[in-house]
Formats: C-alpha cells, structure tokens, sequence
C-alpha cells in the first residue's frame, strides 16, 4: 500500500494510492487528519478493508496537491557517512558507531514540489536516501525484532548547504533549510519491501546519474539503525529515520569539478520498490 498527504485549504488529508487514482480517507475515516494519525490508529490490514470499502472517494492524482508522505513527525532523525564509499570520497574515517544529526518539520517537503535556494548559502549539495517510518513505539528494541517497528519506507533528499554546514562543528544549519528534506513519493507500507538492504537507489540531476548503489552498502543496517538509536530515545508512529546517501555526491568531487546545485535544476532520487522522488529548486 502507498500513503500520501493530500493538500488542502481546510489541512492536510491522508490519502492512498490506487490504480485508479487517489482515494481520499479522511473522507471515509472521520478520525484520522494525518498520515501519522493513520499510524497510529490503523493497521495495514485495516487499510486494505477500507481501501476496498472506499472505491467512492477515489481522485484523480493530477486534480491534488501532494505534500511530503509524513508532515508532523515528532522526529526527524538522520544518519551521515553510512555507506563506505561515501565516508571515502568525503576523506572520512568509517564510524565506528552510526553518527547521528537532525532535521525539523519546516524542512519537509514532497515529489513534485519547488524547493526555494536559500540567499545566505551557495554549495547545495544533493544526497540520495532510504528514509524509514516507525508505526509503533520503539525502546530499547532487538536488532532481531528492529523491522517489527517498521511501518514503512520513502525516499528522502538529504538536501545538504556545504557552507553551512561546516562552518561549525554541528552540521545543522547546513541540514535544516526550509524545504530541504523531501520525501515520497509516497510511504510504502512495510509489507511491501521484503529486505531494505537489497534496494536500488539512485539520484539524477537534470537526468544525468550522479548517484547509483544499493542499500545493502550501508555500514549499519536498518535494523541496526533503530535498534541503536531506540536505546537513547524512544522511537515513536510517524518518526523518519533517513538512513545515509551513498557515494556520488558533489562535496566528493575535487574542487575543481564541484558544480553546485542551483536554479532550474530538477533533483530525482529513485528507489527500487518505491519510486521516483523529483523536486525542483529555485533561486
């Protein structure tokens, strides 16, 4: 099953993709105002009953205005240098425990929507991401049970200001823009992905490869991720965990090849399983 955020001048509603189009469940599941609600209170099971009792509300996709697949999470969790070429290209030692940043709501956005290029900042950057979505809360968890937690998977841009970003030893001015943290183009439900390790991902600019891996190159697994990171803080429905970008990025570039990121450019990450994120930046 594929969950969205549908736009609209009353708030968000949460929504599923069909092969027929975009079945609206706010207005059949009067309860539910957010895709993170929808986590909380449904199964997947009960979803697929619903989508099934539901064929009325269905939309047609083009007629919406689709936002980021999850638009409140409580946390925004993020990994850096978790694929081994990666920490390479960037002249990073491999971790020996995940490292751990942040982003904010205000960064979140979705597929198709125009990303704004901040005035204070000029080396963006692109990064090519697995992002996880917990469905139940999650503490002190097994790496044996970690996907047990697991509601399911997007793809994430780890839209990255350089020069922010270094220009402290915290990296999260550089990570937080407004805007900069697009997922989607929809939540694929965990039911779907039988191993998240064993992905394709790939990140195109303007329709030119940069980025082209797989996920199992990551150092620490999706399992290992949630299970460390549920033994500092709880884990709760509706948190991402973007999981790390593999090599390709344009930081790893000599600097002499460095070619920012900058208007007009359309950023199209894709992932086996899930599908195409793409967004448009703007100067």
């Amino acid at each position: 099953m594929k969950l969205i955020t549908i736009r609209t001048d009353e708030g968000n509603r949460p929504g599923v993709k069909t092969e027929n189009g975009i079945l609206d469940l706010t207005a059949y599941l009067s309860d539910v105002s957010s895709v993170q609600e929808l986590i909380q209170k449904y199964s997947v099971q009960d979803l697929c009953d619903t989508v099934e009792q539901a064929k009325d509300f269905i939309k047609e996709e083009d007629s919406l205005n689709i936002g980021s697949c999850i638009d409140n999470p409580e946390k925004i969790i993020c990994i850096g240098k978790n694929y081994g070429k990666h920490a390479e290209e960037t002249g990073s030692d491999i971790p020996k425990f995940p490292i751990l940043f942040n982003k904010f709501q205000n960064a979140l956005s979705g597929d198709g929507c125009t990303i704004k290029l901040p005035s204070v900042a000029e080396k963006i950057d692109y990064e090519a991401e697995l992002a996880i979505v917990i469905g139940k809360e999650a503490k002190d968890v097994t790496e044996q049970d970690a996907l047990d937690y697991v509601f399911g998977y997007c793809a994430a841009n780890d839209l990255s200001a350089r020069d922010l970003q270094f220009r402290t030893g915290q990296w999260l001015l550089g990570k937080s823009l407004d805007g900069f943290c697009p997922i989607g183009p929809h939540l694929v439900t965990a039911d779907e992905i039988e191993d998240p390790n064993a992905l394709e991902i790939s990140c195109t600019v303007n329709g030119e490869v940069r980025q082209k891996s797989n996920t199992r190159d990551m150092i620490f697994s999706c399992r290992k991720l949630i299970s460390y990171i549920s033994q500092y803080m709880t884990l709760k429905p509706g948190d991402v965990i973007l999981t790390g970008t593999p090599e390709g990025v344009i930081l790893g570039y000599d600097e002499s090849e460095q070619v920012w990121l900058r208007d007009g450019d359309q950023v199209t990450v894709e992932i086996e399983g899930i599908g195409k994120l793409s967004n448009v930046l703007k100067g």
